[in-house]
């Protein structure tokens, strides 16, 4: 009897030393904070996911991704951040320019990678591209930049345009730089441009109405209000409705009916965000990791929105195109 007892706690010892070794482990796994400024997980999340698996981290199995979304709140932005925190994650990933300031703001340790951020030197999350400092880095999307390119893809298929409007976020520190950049391009090209700059989603009608009264030929939308305020279908209603040109590097512009969609390969800057991470895990510095700029670019162009505005798109624009929507 008393060997059956023995043998009975011998069990029970080992399966909860087991039990105890598991837990250990799984407290031991790596966790990645994953902050946006959307209301819920998206393919492009989904995208980064499968560029850590690719690395070899696997969400659950040697790694946690903590998915955090903010819907489209800055006051949500500080207090998901402020949650990380609290988890002890071991790196954050912040998706967008108000999302890397909040977490900014909340954090000055634990490792922050840019998924994409306008201008990180200009408004002052790194001290240069080369040489980062802090615990910031990752990648510049360079949309601003990019500004000349829109506008002349615009110019190609409207070749008599003159007034463009540009639909700016307010609460998105890069959002002045946006409209400076946009404006500056314009200039260059006997292009006027209209800035429509609106605080919060429930001012887009108020925008919509000043577009029309100063009977603009184009708009271009900055990329926030594509993701994460999720306003695509709005504005995308809107220019066909009255049958205006858009253009936006917002991810899927085009597949939800705007007009064109040029900017850094979407896959590629999950791909390069993933490559942070991994590297961030393995010991490396955010001091020490220059911010990259985007190489790959895509050009995706709706026929199907260009028909329904009445707009004819010339053959060496669709030439050009990486995709087109029929």
């Amino acid at each position: 009897m008393n060997l059956l007892l023995n043998l009975v706690f011998a069990v029970l010892a080992f399966l909860q030393a087991s039990l105890g070794s598991a837990e250990a482990q799984q407290a031991r796994l790596p966790r990645i904070g994953y902050l946006t400024f959307r209301s819920s997980p998206s393919e492009q999340d989904q995208l980064f996911k499968q560029a850590l698996a690719e690395l070899g981290w696997v969400d659950g199995q040697n790694c946690i991704v903590e998915w955090r979304g903010s819907s489209g709140s800055l006051q949500n932005v500080s207090a998901a951040a402020a949650e990380l925190v609290r988890l002890k994650v071991d790196v954050i990933v912040a998706s967008s320019t108000p999302v890397i300031q909040g977490t900014k703001n909340t954090t000055t340790s634990i490792p922050i990678v840019m998924s994409g951020a306008a201008d990180p030197v200009g408004i002052g999350f790194v001290a240069s591209l080369a040489r980062p400092g802090g615990n910031i880095t990752g990648l510049s999307l360079q949309s601003p930049e990019l500004a000349g390119k829109r506008l002349q893809l615009l110019k190609d298929i409207a070749p008599k345009l003159s007034r463009v409007a540009f639909l700016a976020y307010r609460p998105d520190p890069a959002h002045r730089l946006f409209v400076k950049e946009a404006t500056d391009a314009a200039a260059v090209m006997n292009i006027q441009v209209q800035p429509l700059v609106v605080g919060n989603t429930d001012d887009i009608d108020i925008a919509f109405s000043a577009l029309l009264r100063e009977r603009v030929g184009a708009l271009i939308v900055q990329p926030l209000f594509i993701g994460g305020l999720r306003q695509a279908r709005t504005i995308v209603e809107f220019a066909t409705k009255n049958r205006l040109p858009t253009v936006s590097d917002g991810t899927q512009f085009a597949d939800v009916g705007g007009l064109i969609y040029y900017g850094p390969s979407r896959y590629e800057l999950h791909r390069r965000t993933a490559m942070f991470v991994d590297k961030i895990l393995k010991g490396a510095k955010p001091a020490d990791l220059p911010v990259e700029q985007p190489t790959k670019f895509e050009l995706v162009i709706n026929l199907k929105t260009a028909k329904q505005i009445g707009l004819t798109i010339p053959p060496n624009v669709l030439a050009r195109a990486d995709r087109v929507i029929k």
